[in-house]
């Protein structure tokens, strides 16, 4: 060993090193006599224990300095029997100090011989209160580490264990002989960070480490994570020699583990609460069972997938026995894993049989938990061929289905899978997820339902809105309809073209104020009144006149509209409006504006009459009609979304009406607008 790392840690032992105090701690004091029991060698502790300075002692009988006239014959006879012997003796006898006070002292007698044949008596003597006291502190420490709930353990200067008291044994689970003699290096094995620089440093520097927490597995129970409080200092003998270390342990399991339950129910009421505020944000099917499975991912699971029955989405009820068909909605995952590729895409459908866990957590409506997964398991989990083993190879080793109910109906299942989490599924793991899908399984059936009314509603304006007759004679005409997003329903809105006798075309654009199913049927009504009146060939404000008379007698049948008649072989066009926004005119040779047109009241108001304005309409002129969805937004003034109309339209000079239709709603059309569109463009031809 390094002599210079020797003196830094301790104190060496050789001729000059410090003595230990223990002979001090006991106050032995060392007495010689002759055969005779005259004194020949009196010790300075001799002096504090009898009184006698060693000059007053030396050649003195020790009987009749220290014993009792009434005791000093019986004293006289058994010394010269213990010299004759040669036996030793040992044993509690008062004692006279020099002040004439008598104390107990407790004698060890040797007997000596030298080289010259010469027999001496070696007395060793303390008083009798300092060994009791002595004895009392041993035996107390000795209980006090033994008895203890404190793991103790006490290392020498070379970090090798010296001692360990039962409650470590219990601490840790390794039994003392499994300690003593060996470094701590090779006994700490468990901890994640070996401790022995840190034991070294506080050798070596003398500065202690209290109260350290450490998380581990120890040798006793490796399954389950312990909590210990420990704390190391140097150990010193009185005069500051370096003996070597301990470390003392508190086993806080118990705390660590309330702590993290705490922390662990805050965490899902934390998720819950957060699946109240991001789960169900629009009413679109696809996008609710992501915000699910985002959710969930990773503060409940690694993978999650969200899935429903077909014959949820088609409003049938599920077979309760068999094979179960479903659509895969949402994949998430905490990091890239081949655990992903073994869950179905999104908007894939697949059938299942019933042994497979998804269509027995949906049949049963009862979550399905697999706190340790076998192969075997996994070819039930598995979604295809290949399936099992992918999540093999990703480390799946946990697995939760939890169906998704609502209103008394079984929707689909939330699947969820652990493969870098270590902690298995467990029952308050069932209850969080059975709390989200519940959640998330209402947001799921209105979207379900939204979808089915706006599918519904979808279907019905389109079949009322017609079929344009491309052959038009002088006239061109695009036309688009964009229903709302995903946020609102379908409205009303609608356009048409109509030929009339004479070449003539009437152009029609309308809006039902509201939405859903009842402004589509009100738009149907209008649209077909309007196409009447047309076939009677009635003026533009004859023919709003009779629409309004008609949607006075239609429940919450408030419209906009405006009506055009194109006339070719005059080169004009008649426009009347009931309350919808000016057309757009762009003619040859001039920027794009609006038409200043008398603005009339919408249909349903009723006694207002209708004024009819005659503008020229060459060939070349484009004429644009639209319904408000396509410039009015919450976020910008409707004077600049007009401006963009025009802008729109003037960049598009000379482009084919369907690409002028596209840009138009490219340029103005907001990604999921909250209103649905009728765009109707038409250029005069010669």
């Amino acid at each position: 060993m390094d002599s210079s790392r020797a003196a830094a840690g301790r104190s060496v032992a050789g001729p000059g090193a410090p003595p230990s105090g223990l002979l001090d701690l006991l106050s032995v004091a060392a007495v010689v006599l002759n055969a005779q029991g005259q004194v020949v060698f009196w010790s300075p502790k001799a002096e504090e224990l009898f009184g006698y300075t060693a000059a007053e002692a030396l050649g003195q009988s020790a009987a009749g300095l220290t014993v009792h006239e009434e005791h000093r014959d019986e004293v006289v006879k058994f010394f010269a029997e213990v010299m004759e012997s040669g036996t030793d003796w040992a044993g509690a006898f008062p004692i006279r100090h020099k002040d004439g006070s008598t104390r107990l002292v407790e004698f060890r007698n040797m007997r000596l011989l030298d080289d010259l044949g010469d027999v001496y008596a070696l007395g060793l003597a303390a008083d009798q209160a300092t060994v009791e006291r002595v004895e009392r502190d041993a035996a107390l420490a000795m209980r006090l580490v033994s008895q203890s709930p404190v793991g103790l353990a006490i290392l020498d200067t070379e970090l090798r264990y010296l001692a360990v008291n039962p409650a470590l044994e219990r601490i840790t689970g390794q039994s003392a002989a499994d300690r003593l003699g060996r470094p701590v290096g090779e006994v700490l094995t468990f901890l994640d960070t070996g401790p022995e620089a840190r034991l070294r440093r506080v050798l070596e520097t003398g500065e202690s480490v209290v109260d350290r927490d450490i998380v581990c597995r120890p040798p006793g129970d490796p399954d389950h994570d312990h909590a210990w409080s420990v704390s190391y200092y140097r150990l010193e003998d009185s005069g500051g020699r370096v003996l070597g270390l301990a470390y003392s342990v508190i086993d806080v399991t118990e705390r660590y583990r309330a702590a993290a339950e705490a922390a662990q129910a805050r965490q899902r009421l934390a998720l819950i609460a957060s699946a109240s505020a991001s789960v169900g944000t629009t009413l679109d099917l696809e996008t609710t069972a992501r915000e699910l499975a985002d959710l969930v991912v990773p503060a409940l699971a690694d993978v999650a997938a969200v899935d429903v029955l077909d014959s949820a989405l088609d409003g049938r009820s599920a077979p309760r026995e068999g094979p179960a068909r479903f659509r895969a909605l949402a994949v998430s995952a905490a990091y890239a894993t081949e655990a992903v590729r073994a869950a179905d895409p999104p908007g894939g459908l697949a059938t299942y049989d019933s042994d497979r866990l998804i269509t027995q957590c949906v049949r049963t409506r009862q979550p399905v938990l697999l706190p340790h997964t076998t192969r075997q398991d996994l070819e039930r989990i598995a979604r295809h061929g290949p399936a099992a083993a992918l999540l093999a190879a990703s480390g799946v080793h946990s697995y939760l289905a939890v169906p998704l109910m609502a209103r008394g109906e079984v929707l689909g299942a939330l699947d969820l899978t652990r493969t870098r989490n270590p902690a298995p599924f467990d029952d308050d793991d069932v209850l969080l997820a059975r709390e989200l899908a519940a959640r998330a399984a209402v947001c799921i059936d209105n979207a379900r339902g939204y979808q089915a009314q706006r599918h519904a509603a979808l279907t019905l304006q389109r079949s009322l809105l017609p079929r344009l007759t491309r052959d038009l004679p002088g006239l061109e005409v695009a036309c688009r309809y964009q229903p709302a997003g995903a946020t609102s329903e379908i409205g009303g809105d609608w356009y048409d073209a109509i030929p009339l006798r004479g070449d003539k075309t009437a152009l029609v654009v309308g809006d039902v104020m509201g939405s859903g199913i009842s402004a589509a049927a009100t738009m149907g009504q209008l649209r077909s009144a309007a196409r009447a009146f047309a076939e009677l060939d009635l003026a533009p404000a004859e023919a709003l006149y009779h629409l309004d008379h008609l949607a006075e007698g239609v429940e919450l049948a408030i419209t906009t509209c405006i009506y055009c008649v194109c006339d070719p072989h005059q080169g004009q066009c008649r426009i009347c409006l009931a309350g919808h926004l000016p057309p757009a005119l762009l003619r040859v040779g001039h920027a794009a504006r609006l038409l200043d047109l008398p603005t009339g009241a919408p249909l349903g108001v009723g006694g207002v009459p209708f004024e009819a304005a005659t503008l020229p309409f060459r060939p070349g002129d484009v004429l644009v009609l639209y319904t408000d969805g396509l410039v009015e937004t919450r976020s910008e003034p409707i004077d600049a979304r007009l401006d963009a109309l025009l802008d729109a339209l003037t960049a598009t000079r000379g482009h084919g009406l369907e690409d002028t239709c596209d840009r138009i709603l490219e340029i103005l059309r907001p990604p999921g607008g909250e209103d649905d569109v009728a765009l109707l463009i038409a250029r005069a031809q010669a």
